[in-house]
């Protein structure tokens, strides 16, 4: 027995050895398996960012999307500056921005040809109810009333909300017409009144529809909408007069083809 005991005490001193070996060999190993970890997640990282994908501090990669570039230029969008700002090469030159969008010197020159347009044609179409002597003609006053009335008031709310200034007064060519049209009675008036009118409302027709397609503001695409459907109106009850000559047409035709 004694010698069996012997004989297994290095057997257990042998397995507790192997045992330490084992555990030693293991902690060694831990602060290499550690750097390694560490070391794959830096190179899956993008260069120049740090966790989360934030560019570092002082990294010279590419400029965030919108920013702009490091050289100080504009973005490059074609010329065209941001959405609702004036273009960088000075086409919207005197553009201001609304809540309705940009309102360009185009867009003014509308309104304020508009309310100029009543301030002449209405007076004229009361004139007709006085001066005529062709019913076509008088019909044709009325909605020259009508039409302008209503589009005189739009105009004048459209301006206040837009921020444009808009004449209380007719040009001095408009006010010559309407006292053109004072001064004549019956056939007379019906001729002049019909041919002013026409060439008038042809002109500002073509004006409506380059408006219409570059403006870029709701309250002025509304208003030439309203605008269109009107002049529209006049040009038809001012043709059913039968009294607009060839020359009129031709002249509209080559003031809107210039």
């Amino acid at each position: 027995m004694r010698s069996n005991r012997r004989a297994e005490r290095p057997r257990v001193s042998m397995r507790t050895a192997a045992i330490a070996l084992a555990i030693v060999a293991v902690l060694a190993l831990i602060p290499v398996l550690i750097n390694l970890q560490t070391t794959s997640s830096q190179a899956n990282q993008e260069p120049g960012t740090v966790a989360g994908g934030l560019p570092q501090a002082g990294d010279q990669g590419t400029a965030p999307q919108g920013s702009a570039p490091q050289d100080g230029s504009a973005p490059q969008q074609g010329g065209a500056a941001q959405e609702g700002g004036a273009a960088q090469d000075g086409s919207a030159q005197g553009a201001t921005s609304t809540s309705a969008g940009t309102v360009t010197e185009v867009d003014k020159k509308f309104l304020v040809a508009v309310r100029q347009a009543g301030l002449w044609e209405i007076p004229a179409g009361r004139l007709a109810q006085t001066n005529a002597s062709s019913e076509a003609v008088k019909r044709a006053g009325h909605h020259l009333i009508d039409g302008h009335s209503k589009l005189d008031q739009l105009v004048r709310e459209d301006a206040k909300i837009l921020g444009v200034q808009i004449p209380d007064e007719a040009t001095e060519e408009q006010q010559g017409w309407v006292a053109q049209m004072k001064a004549a009675k019956g056939a007379e008036f019906d001729k002049i009144f019909a041919n002013l009118l026409r060439a008038s409302h042809g002109k500002i027709f073509a004006t409506i529809g380059e408006v219409r397609g570059s403006t870029q503001n709701d309250l002025i695409r509304r208003h030439a909408r309203q605008a269109n459907q009107t002049v529209m109106d006049h040009l038809e009850v001012l043709e059913d007069t039968g009294l607009v000559d060839a020359k009129t047409f031709a002249e509209v035709e080559e003031a809107v083809t210039k």
